[in-house]
């Protein structure tokens, strides 16, 4: 789920990070549903209900929301490289898979699908994700471009799991073998009605 806050100006402010201070108020991380609610200023009057009073509603909310996100999970996978927790390219990234140090895995969402296929076979459950392209993976790695990234247990890779998982949600997507434990809420979150904007 998102959790946003009302700014000053009654603008609504998403709170990605859930640290911002004031009421929370909280719409689940799907298109289906911002596509919804946001028919006919219907995203306002459920925000409105939840705030208790009028609520500006930026018009490009989904794409400030896929924008933020695409900035956290690189930000986030950077940390995990420099930590040691994650690695790039076929080879490396597939040992990690074979000897179970893979927490999640993290695909170009340019890359071959039969390549990603082949990278995937016999690998058993396990969390991927497709949020990058291989340009962006790459530079993340000091390549021109990355496919395939395996990112190893801890709390990067839960950060990671539930980052790629709102913006898989946020994009219509789902992981490998529909899995989106990711964009189910945790905490304070659990709880709260999917399909509609509630407070905390």
């Amino acid at each position: 789920m998102f959790r946003f806050v009302v700014g000053p100006d009654r603008t609504l402010v998403p709170d990605l990070a859930a640290t911002l201070p004031g009421r929370g108020l909280w719409l689940s991380a799907s298109r289906d549903v911002l596509e919804t609610a946001a028919n006919k200023g219907g995203l306002a009057r459920a925000f409105a209900r939840s705030a208790r009073g009028p609520v500006t509603v930026p018009p490009d909310l989904s794409a400030l929301l896929e924008a933020a996100l695409v900035r956290r999970i690189g930000e986030l996978l950077g940390l995990a490289r420099r930590a040691g927790q994650a690695v790039a390219g076929f080879e490396k990234a597939r040992e990690w898979l074979r000897c179970g140090r893979a927490r999640l895995v993290l695909q170009a969402s340019d890359g071959s699908e039969a390549e990603q296929a082949r990278f995937l076979s016999g690998a058993g459950q396990i969390s991927v994700f497709r949020p990058l392209p291989s340009a962006t993976l790459g530079r993340m790695f000091g390549r021109d471009q990355a496919v395939h990234v395996a990112v190893a247990p801890g709390r990067l890779a839960e950060r990671l799991v539930i980052e790629a998982g709102r913006l898989a949600g946020l994009r219509g997507q789902t992981s490998r073998n529909g899995d989106l434990s990711a964009s189910r809420p945790v905490g304070r979150e659990a709880g709260k009605q999917q399909g509609q904007a509630t407070a905390d």
